[in-house]
C-alpha cells in the first residue's frame, strides 16, 4: 500500500480524537486546560530536496551500515565473559579492560553508541523504508539479545549512559521498525542494568559507584538523562516499570526546582549532558502533566538562550556551561577551540526546541532550531567508515574545522539521529492545520494532498510554497515569520495578503485551497551584528538572516562597525568586506572546509 495513503490514515486518526477530545481555547500553558501540544508529522511523511541534508543523511547511514555484526557484538559480549570473534572496530567503542582516561585515546565508552546507532537506523527505515536497514536492525537487536549479560554493566564506567542509548535504540526500532521482539530485549536488558543504576537521580560529579583509585571518570555517568527515553518507552507501552524508573530518575532537587523557580544553575555543569537532560522534564510535561517540569525547560531555554549562547546558538565551550554575567564567552574566544559539542548539543537542542514549540507554538523556538542547524550541525565535517567523526566547532579567533582525535565519540551516534530528524522538525500540525517551521526545499504529505516548498532560502529572500489537492479543502497554514526579519509580505497566487505578519510569531492563512495555489513568503534580510555578551558589546559578529557569517582569514582583521555592517554579496554563498589592510570574504559555516576562519570580530 502507498506509504502517503498509509500517513493520510494516521493524520485522519490522530487529529479525530484531538478534535472530539479537547477544545483549543487558546489559554495560558499553566491556567489548568493547557491548549494541546502540536504533532510532528511521521518521517516518511516528508521529503527532504535539500542536498546538504540529504547528504548528511546518505552519508550517517553508509556508515552504520558497514560495521560486521561481530565487531559490533564485541563489547558486549567481551564484558559479559562470552567468545567475542570478529575484528575490533576501535576507538571510544571498544572495551579495554586497563584503560585509563589519562592516557588512552581507545576504550572511553565501549558499546556505547551501540543504542544510538539502532535508533538512526530505525528512524532512517522510517523515511526510506529500505528493507537492507530493516532487515540490519532485526539482526543487530537478536545479536545484542544474545551478546549482552550482566558483566556489560558492571564493568562499564558510564551504565547509566549505555543504559539510556539502549533503551532508545530498542524502542525506536519497536516503533519504526515494528520489531516484535524489542520490548522483551528491553525487559532484558533493564533486568541486567537495575542493579548498577543508582537508587535515584544524581548529579553528573558524584560517584555511587567504585572504580579504580583516582579514576575520575566513573564520575561522569548520567542517570539524570534517563527519564526522556524512559517515559517514550512507557508511552510506546513497554509497560508501567518504564514510567516509574523515569520519576525516579528525575533530578528535581537540584536542577529541574530551582529552574522552574527561575535561578540559573548552569554554572559548572557539562552543558550536553545538562541540556539533554532538559527533555527528561518536557516528557515529564507530557506524561505526568507537569507543569513543574515544563517551567523548568522553559526557564532554562531562555537562561541557556539569553546567557550561554555564542550567535551560531551553540553554547558549552570547553564542554561546561558557564557562570552568567561574567564575560567567561568572551574569554574562550582566545584560545578555546572545542567551543560546542556539535553532534551532540544540536540534537539535545533540536529535541528541545521541538517539543517547546509543539507545547508554546511560539516560534522563536523554531529561528533557535534553524539557527543551530545552519551555523553548527548541518557544516558538520562527514563522519567516516572508521570512525573519524566531527566533534567540537571552533569559534574562537583562530578557528578550524577539523576532526576529534577520537574514533567513535558520542558525536558518532548523534549524528545519525538528527541526520534523520531534520524529517520531523520542518513541519507540525494540530487537528486541523499545518504550521511550517524550517523553509526546507521539501514535500509534505498530508490528509488533503501536499505541499513543496522550493528556492534557495536562507541565501534567497523568497519561499515559495505550491499546493497540490485532492479536493478543495480548508484549512490554515501557519507560517514561521522569523524574528530578525524586516517588514516581510505573502502573497497567495500573486495576490499580496493583507496580514499582520509580526517577527517572531506564526502567521496565519487561513482559507479553502486547491490545486495549483501558490505562496510566495518574503522575508526581507540584511546584515546585523551580535555581540558575544553584554560585557564587551565591541566584540561581534556579523548575521545575515539567521546565517552567521565567518570571517576567513588567519589574521583577524581590524575593523569599524560602520565598515563590517558595510558587507556585501560577492557571490550566491560569499560576501565582502572591505577593511582598513584590504578586503576579506565571509562565508556560512556550512561552505567552511579547510579554511582558517573567526567567528568573531572586535570592532575598532
Amino acid at each position: 500500500m502507498n506509504s502517503s495513503l498509509l500517513s493520510r490514515r494516521e493524520f485522519v486518526r490522530r487529529t479525530a480524537i484531538l478534535a472530539t477530545a479537547v477544545s483549543f481555547s487558546g489559554r495560558d500553558l499553566f491556567a489548568g486546560s493547557p491548549t494541546p501540544p502540536l504533532e510532528a508529522f511521521a518521517y516518511a511523511d516528508v521529503t527532504l530536496n535539500s542536498d546538504s541534508h540529504k547528504r548528511q543523511l546518505t552519508n550517517t547511514h553508509a556508515v552504520l551500515m558497514g560495521p560486521n555484526e561481530d565487531g559490533l557484538m564485541r563489547p558486549f559480549r567481551a564484558m559479559s565473559g562470552l567468545p567475542a570473534p570478529g575484528e575490533d572496530i576501535g576507538g571510544w567503542y571498544t572495551y579495554k579492560a586497563d584503560y585509563d582516561y589519562r592516557k588512552d585515546s581507545a576504550g572511553l565508552c565501549p558499546g556505547g553508541t551501540f543504542g544510538q546507532w539502532v535508533s538512526a537506523l530505525s528512524r532512517y527505515y522510517a523515511v526510506t523504508g529500505d528493507a537492507a536497514t530493516h532487515d540490519r536492525v532485526l539482526a543487530l537487536n537478536r545479536a545484542f539479545a544474545k551478546s549482552v549479560g550482566g558483566g556489560f554493566f558492571q564493568k562499564n564506567r558510564f551504565p547509566a549512559y549505555c543504559y539510556d542509548k539502549l533503551v532508545c535504540g530498542l524502542i525506536d526500532s519497536h516503533q519504526f521498525v515494528n520489531d516484535p521482539d524489542a520490548f522483551a530485549i528491553l525487559g532484558q536488558t533493564t533486568d541486567l542494568a537495575l542493579p548498577e543504576l543508582p537508587p535515584h537521580a544524581i548529579d553528573r560529579e558524584l560517584s555511587w559507584r567504585f572504580g579504580k583509585a583516582g579514576d575520575i571518570s566513573y564520575t561522569w555517568d548520567e542517570p539524570y538523562t534517563l527519564p526522556e527515553n524512559l517515559f517514550l518507552a512507557y508511552q510506546r507501552g513497554a509497560g508501567d516499570r518504564y514510567k516509574q524508573l523515569a520519576v525516579r530518575f528525575l533530578l528535581n532537587t537540584t536542577y529541574f526546582e530551582p529552574l522552574a523557580a527561575g535561578k540559573n544553575v548552569f554554572a559548572g555543569k557539562h552543558a550536553y549532558s545538562y541540556v539533554n537532560a532538559l527533555n527528561s522534564a518536557m516528557q515529564a510535561y507530557f506524561i505526568l502533566g507537569s507543569e513543574m517540569h515544563l517551567r523548568a525547560a522553559r526557564n532554562a531555554f531562555e537562561m541557556l538562550v539569553t546567557t550561554q549562547s555564542f550567535a551560531t546558538g551553540g553554547w558549552g565551550p570547553d564542554e561546561q556551561l558557564r557562570e552568567p554575567n561574567t564575560g567567561a564567552l568572551a574569554a574562550s574566544l582566545v584560545d578555546q577551540h572545542q567551543s560546542f559539542e556539535t553532534p551532540c548539543g544540536a540534537y539535545a537542542h533540536f529535541k528541545l526546541t521541538r517539543a517547546l514549540l509543539r507545547v508554546t507554538r511560539d516560534a522563536s523556538y523554531g529561528d533557535s532550531m534553524e539557527r543551530i542547524m545552519y551555523n553548527s550541525v548541518l557544516g558538520a565535517k562527514p563522519l567516516q567508515s572508521d570512525g573519524t567523526a566531527f566533534y567540537y566547532s571552533d569559534y574562537s579567533y583562530h578557528g578550524h574545522k577539523g576532526y576529534s582525535k577520537h574514533r567513535w565519540p558520542c558525536c558518532s551516534g548523534t549524528l545519525p539521529q538528527i541526520a534523520a530528524d531534520y524529517f520531523i522538525s520542518a513541519y507540525f500540525h494540530d487537528a486541523n492545520d499545518i504550521y511550517v517551521n524550517l523553509y526546507l526545499p521539501s514535500t509534505l504529505n498530508y490528509v488533503h494532498g501536499s505541499l513543496t516548498i522550493t528556492g534557495e532560502y536562507p541565501f534567497v529572500e523568497v519561499v515559495q510554497l505550491d499546493l497540490k489537492a485532492d479536493h478543495p479543502s480548508e484549512f490554515g497554514i501557519y507560517l514561521r515569520i522569523p524574528t530578525w526579519t524586516k517588514q516581510p509580505s505573502v502573497s497567495v497566487t500573486g495576490q499580496g495578503q493583507p496580514l499582520e505578519l509580526k517577527p517572531g510569531t506564526f502567521a496565519t492563512l487561513r482559507r479553502t485551497w486547491k490545486s495549483g495555489d501558490r505562496i510566495e513568503l518574503h522575508l526581507p534580510m540584511t546584515t546585523r551584528l551580535e555581540a558575544i555578551d553584554p560585557q564587551h558589546p565591541d566584540i561581534v559578529a556579523l548575521m545575515y538572516g539567521p546565517l552567521v557569517l565567518f570571517p576567513v582569514t588567519n589574521a583577524v582583521p581590524s575593523i569599524s562597525r560602520a565598515q563590517l555592517l558595510a558587507a556585501q554579496r560577492s557571490g550566491p554563498k560569499t560576501w565582502q568586506v572591505q577593511a582598513a589592510a584590504g578586503p576579506f570574504t565571509l562565508i556560512p559555516f556550512t561552505e567552511i572546509n579547510d579554511q582558517p576562519y573567526t567567528t568573531y570580530l572586535r570592532l575598532t
